[in-house]
C-alpha cells in the first residue's frame, strides 16, 4: 500500500528511493496462520479498508504458516547490486500480497527474478548458498539498532522519519520542504564578494 502513494508523491522529482529490508517476524519467530483469529480480524478490520481508501488491490495470502522473507530479502540484495531492487520488491510485494504465492520458496523467488531480467541460474545459487546472507543481516541491524524502526511502513525523507500509511499529498508535501531544505543549504553558483564589501 506504501509503494503507490510514494511513487506518485515522487514522479517528476529529482529523487531516489530505497527499499530497505525489516522483517516483522525474523526466523525462528514463528510466523502467522492466515486462518488465524490476529490475521483474519486485522485483515477485514484494518489491511483490507485501507487497501480500497489507497485504491490498491490486496488479499490475506492463504500461504500457511506465512514464509520467513529472509530469502527474499537476500534475493533483493542480489537485484539491488544490478539496479533491479526496486523493480524486485515490487514483484514480491505484488506476488505474496496479490498473487498469494510463497515469497519464502526459492523457486518461485527465482521464477520472479527472471521475470524481470535477472539471471535465474546464478541468482538461484546465490539463494541456496546464503550468499548475501550477511548483507541481509547488516540491512537488519541497521532497521533495527540504528535506525531504530518498529513498524512497516517507515519512511525516511531527507531528514523526516514518518511512520505508517501517507496519503500521496502529505508525502509530496514533505518531500518537497525537504528537497527546499536541501536548495537552501547550497551556496549559489557564482556567488563572490568585492573588496569593497559588495556581495
Amino acid at each position: 500500500m506504501a509503494e503507490d502513494p510514494l511513487e506518485k508523491a515522487t514522479r517528476g522529482k529529482d529523487v531516489s528511493i530505497e527499499w530497505m529490508p525489516f522483517e516483522l517476524r525474523p526466523y525462528p519467530t514463528p510466523t502467522l496462520e492466515p486462518k488465524g483469529e490476529y490475521l483474519q480480524r486485522a485483515w477485514r478490520e484494518s489491511v483490507l479498508p485501507l487497501a480500497e481508501r489507497f485504491g490498491v488491490f490486496m488479499k490475506l495470502p492463504e500461504v500457511s504458516p506465512q514464509p520467513h522473507t529472509h530469502l527474499a530479502f537476500e534475493g533483493y540484495q542480489y537485484a539491488k547490486q544490478y539496479g533491479k531492487g526496486n523493480e524486485y520488491n515490487h514483484s514480491i510485494f505484488s506476488a505474496f500480497f496479490q498473487k498469494g504465492e510463497n515469497i519464502g520458496d526459492i523457486n518461485v523467488l527465482t521464477r520472479l527474478a527472471k521475470e524481470i531480467g535477472l539471471n535465474q541460474d546464478e541468482f538461484r545459487q546465490a539463494l541456496r548458498e546464503r550468499k548475501y546472507r550477511e548483507s541481509h543481516q547488516l540491512a537488519l541491524k541497521h532497521a533495527y539498532e540504528e535506525a531504530r524502526i518498529t513498524a512497516v511502513p517507515t519512511f525516511f525523507i531527507g531528514t523526516r522519519r514518518l511512520q505508517g500509511l501517507h496519503p500521496a499529498e502529505s508525502l509530496k508535501i514533505i518531500i518537497e520542504e525537504e528537497l527546499s531544505k536541501l536548495n537552501s543549504d547550497k551556496i549559489p553558483e557564482g556567488f563572490s564578494c568585492e573588496i569593497n564589501g559588495n556581495c
